[in-house]
């Protein structure tokens, strides 16, 4: 396959297949075909970037989520974030997430800065 910059979604799908193939293969990174494949799969990054953004997370869902996994309830923020109407008037968009909410979330749910922040 010749390496160039991916233009069309015919040319994606197509260096997406060779890719594939390659894979089977099971080239060595070490050899030059290896150094094709790592090529391939940076013009396919590069496409996807430019074709297929993904969004970023939704702070207030990113916070419910965690809140899920992790068993806790509005009650347990009590006091925490606020009173037991304002953590619900956060967690329902009816009052903005602050910045010291979006400390305490990132310290106690683990969920990072950059999407609480966003």
């Amino acid at each position: 396959m010749k390496l160039k910059p991916i233009k069309t979604e015919n040319e994606y799908d197509d260096m997406l297949d060779w890719v594939d193939k390659q894979f089977d293969k099971k080239i060595p990174a070490n050899s030059p075909e290896g150094d094709l494949l790592q090529i391939a799969l940076l013009l396919i990054k590069a496409y996807e970037d430019e074709h297929y953004t993904i969004p970023a997370p939704d702070p207030i869902e990113s916070i419910r989520l965690k809140m899920a996994e992790k068993g806790y309830r509005n009650r347990d923020f009590v006091g925490k974030v606020g009173s037991k109407s304002y953590v619900s008037a956060v967690l329902n968009r009816r009052k903005p997430l602050t910045l010291e909410m979006a400390k305490f979330f990132h310290k106690e749910l683990g969920i990072p800065a950059s999407i609480l922040l966003g």
